[in-house]
C-alpha cells in the first residue's frame, strides 16, 4: 500500500517520500528551486555550468568517484537544469538506499576547483555551439527572450557564449553559495525505501549546512503579442513558434489546460495534426501545455517548406481563433483525458516514473497528490472547465517567431 512521508530537517531540508513496498526498486533526487529564471545577464547560464560541476567532485570524492560510485551501484543517473530547477537523481535497488544517498547528498556540497572548472567551461562552449546547430533549439530559446521581453523567465538555460566566456569561479561560488541552500531543497524518493532511515542518514549529513532566504521573482512578466523573422540561410526549413498565456503550476485550470492541449496539437489525431501534418503541409505540428512557477504559455511549434511558412502561420491562427471562439467537442475531450492518464499511468509504473511528479509538486506547492487523484482530477475535466480556461486564457493572443531562409510573414 503506498504512504507519503514528509519532514523538515531543523536546517529547512524537505524530505518527501511515496513508499511503495511492492516496487523492486527506489528512486532519489535532489530538486533544487534555482534556474535560469533565478540569473542575471552577467551570470547567464551558470545554473547548467553549475551542474556540470556537482559531478566533478567533491572534499571526499573525485570526478572518477562519482562515476564509478554510480557504476558500482548499477545506477540509472543524471541530472537537469531548466528554467525552473536543477534536479539531481539515481534510480537503484533498495539495497543501495544507503549507498545513493551518500553520494547525492555529498554531491550537493561540490569543490568547484579552479582547473574543473577551466576545463569545463569549454565543455559548455561546445555544448552551445551544438545547439546553435539544431533549429527548434535555436527558435524556442529567441522566442522566450522575445516573448518574455527582458524579464529573467526569459533567459537561455545554457547561457552565451559571452557570458559563459566571462563567467569566473568565484561567481559560481556566489552563486551556488546563495541558492542551494538547504531549505531550497528537496529530497525526494520514490518506490521502495526506508524513509526513517534516510532521514537519519541525511540528517546526520546536513548537520552542518546552513540555512538562508532563497527569493525567486516571480512577478507576473508583460508577454509580447508581436510577430519576428529570425532571418538564418544556414537552416533549410521554416521553424514557426507561438507562444500564449496559459495557467501557471499553482493553478489548478492547469489540468484543463492540458486536455486543450492534447486536444489541440497531439502529434497524433489532433486538430493540428490534421489541418497540417497529414495534408503534408508540415513535417511537424504540436501544441503543448508549460506550467511554470506563477508561471505559464501555450507553445505551438511547426516545421515546414519556406514557401509554405504563410499558409501554416495562418492555419495555425485560423485554428487558435475558432478554439477559442467555440471551445472543443466532448469526443475531443474524451479521447484526450484518456490518452493523458494512460500516459500517467504507464509511466507511473516505476518508480523513476514517479520522481519528477512528486518532487515539483512538493517543491511548487508544497503538496503530495497520488497517481489516483491526478488521474481522477484529469478525468474530472469538462467542457466547461476548457471553456472556463480559453476565458481566463485565450490561445488567440498569440506572440509569433519564423526562424530560417524566411522574409516576410504576417
Amino acid at each position: 500500500m503506498m504512504r507519503f512521508h514528509h519532514t523538515t530537517l531543523d536546517n529547512g531540508l524537505n524530505i518527501v517520500g511515496e513508499q511503495n513496498p511492492a516496487a523492486q526498486s527506489m528512486a532519489a533526487g535532489y530538486f533544487v528551486r534555482t534556474g535560469a529564471r533565478d540569473e542575471t545577464d552577467e551570470i547567464n547560464g551558470v545554473s547548467h555550468f553549475l551542474k556540470h560541476m556537482m559531478f566533478k567532485g567533491t572534499d571526499r570524492r573525485s570526478a572518477e568517484d562519482v562515476n564509478r560510485e554510480m557504476d558500482e551501484l548499477g545506477a540509472r543517473f543524471n541530472a537537469f537544469t531548466s528554467t525552473e530547477d536543477t534536479v539531481y537523481y539515481g534510480w537503484v535497488l533498495p539495497e543501495f538506499q544507503p549507498r545513493i544517498l551518500d553520494l547525492l547528498t555529498d554531491m550537493m556540497r561540490p569543490s568547484l576547483r579552479d582547473d574543473d572548472f577551466n576545463i569545463e567551461k569549454n565543455v559548455i562552449l561546445e555544448e552551445i555551439a551544438r545547439y546553435d546547430d539544431i533549429p527548434p533549439a535555436v527558435g524556442y530559446f529567441e522566442a522566450r527572450r522575445r516573448y518574455y521581453g527582458g524579464h529573467p523567465l526569459g533567459n537561455n538555460v545554457l547561457g552565451s557564449p559571452e557570458s559563459i566566456k566571462a563567467l569566473t569561479r568565484d561567481q559560481m561560488m556566489e552563486y551556488f553559495e546563495r541558492r542551494y541552500a538547504p531549505n531550497n531543497l528537496t529530497l525526494t524518493l520514490t518506490g521502495n525505501f526506508d524513509f526513517d532511515a534516510a532521514v537519519e542518514q541525511v540528517a546526520t549529513m546536513t548537520q552542518g549546512w546552513g540555512s538562508f532566504e532563497t527569493p525567486r521573482d516571480t512577478a507576473s512578466p508583460t508577454k509580447a503579442s508581436d510577430t519576428h523573422i529570425l532571418k538564418n540561410e544556414k537552416f533549410t526549413r521554416a521553424h514557426l513558434i507561438f507562444f500564449a498565456p496559459g495557467p501557471s503550476t499553482q493553478d489548478d485550470s492547469r489540468y484543463a489546460a492540458q486536455v486543450l492541449a492534447s486536444a489541440v496539437g497531439d502529434d497524433v489525431g489532433s486538430r493540428l495534426y490534421w489541418a497540417l501534418v497529414d495534408p503534408g503541409l508540415v513535417d511537424e505540428a504540436s501544441l503543448s501545455h508549460d506550467s511554470e512557477d506563477h508561471a505559464g504559455q501555450y507553445e505551438v511549434y511547426a516545421s515546414c517548406a519556406p514557401g509554405q511558412a504563410q499558409e501554416v502561420a495562418d492555419t495555425v491562427r485560423g485554428i487558435l481563433a475558432d478554439v477559442t471562439q467555440n471551445g472543443i467537442a466532448d469526443d475531443e475531450i474524451d479521447r484526450s483525458k484518456q490518452k493523458i492518464a494512460s500516459g500517467l499511468v504507464l509511466g507511473a509504473e516505476t518508480p523513476m516514473g514517479r520522481l519528477n511528479a512528486v518532487g515539483r509538486a512538493w517543491t511548487y506547492r508544497r503538496e503530495y497528490v497520488d497517481l489516483d487523484t491526478v488521474t481522477n482530477r484529469l478525468l474530472a475535466v469538462d467542457a466547461a472547465a476548457v471553456d472556463a480556461v480559453l476565458k481566463a486564457y485565450p490561445l488567440d493572443r498569440t506572440f509569433l517567431l519564423g526562424l530560417g531562409p524566411l522574409g516576410a510573414l504576417r
